[in-house]
């Protein structure tokens, strides 16, 4: 079957999950961890299906119709696969894109994940606020109409970086992280003409909180990175407040869409967020 160009990756199988059907998290590689321990720490007894899409990795680089078409129908084969109660597409791209496409698709709540840019704003002092996402993210018009909403009285400059998404990919990974890279990824935010003014950033990636402690120690002075992964979770635990989730430990487990090349060096990283099992899909 063909997910909008995924070709046979996810095949309809018969639902895998006994028991509790659980959260299904999907971002294009690990960024969504980010937002899966936000989850855990309001709901320790959810059980967790976490699916990266590295087959199409990464999101951010790519023309929003390949997007647009290859989400929908991947959640649509996720979902008969899995059974989840919710779905959260816990990746900035992936949701600007196509969370509307996503809903119309499948009948069972789906949560986004879209720019922070309302608080950073409210917390902004110099009322100059930047935003660090994919490039992809970052033209989006829906970060337009945020901006109008709740930062019209901000400065607000962008920048895409797809190498940022590699870094936090390789911090998982084990990597060494390479600080000349992450001062490189600032400047081309805090260069620009008004950077200089800039207090708070809008982490608009699920990968980058991944990579905070590493951008504030590189950062030329203090700012403050905000990110949605608090309000995600709370979304989550609103949306599922009247499911009973089973008392014993939940087995939470990761899957990767793709031939799996490499996927032994992201178990520890995965096992670090709850996820003792590590496969393809």
């Amino acid at each position: 079957m063909d997910a909008g160009g995924c070709g046979a990756e996810v095949r309809c199988y018969s639902t895998e999950v006994a028991g509790a059907r659980p959260l299904l998290l999907f971002d294009s590689g690990v960024g969504g961890l980010s937002v899966a321990g936000a989850i855990r720490a309001l709901l320790p007894q959810a059980p967790l299906v976490y699916v990266a899409d590295h087959a199409a990795y990464p999101y951010g680089t790519k023309p929003a119709a390949v997007i647009e078409a290859r989400v929908p129908a991947l959640l649509g084969r996720l979902a008969e696969r899995f059974d989840p109660a919710l779905i959260v597409i816990a990746c900035n791209t992936a949701s600007t894109i196509a969370l509307d496409a996503v809903r119309s698709a499948l009948d069972l709540p789906i949560v986004g994940t879209v720019p922070a840019i309302k608080p950073a704003a409210s917390l902004s002092r110099t009322r100059a606020i930047g935003v660090l996402g994919t490039e992809a993210t970052v033209r989006q018009p829906y970060v337009d109409r945020l901006a109008a909403a709740f930062a019209a009285e901000c400065t607000m400059l962008r920048h895409g970086s797809a190498e940022l998404v590699d870094l936090a990919e390789a911090k998982l990974r084990g990597e060494p992280g390479n600080m000349a890279a992450y001062r490189r990824v600032l400047a081309g935010l805090l260069d620009q003409p008004g950077g200089k003014r800039i207090d708070t950033v809008v982490l608009a990636c699920t990968h980058f909180p991944l990579v905070e402690a590493e951008l504030a120690a590189a950062a030329p002075r203090p700012l403050t990175f905000v990110d949605g992964k608090e309000g995600i979770a709370r979304r989550v635990a609103w949306l599922t407040r009247e499911r009973a989730w089973p008392q014993s430990p939940p087995e939470h487990r990761a899957l990767f869409t793709g031939a799996g090349a490499g996927i032994d060096a992201y178990r520890p990283g995965f096992a670090a967020f709850g996820f003792a099992e590590v496969r393809t899909v």
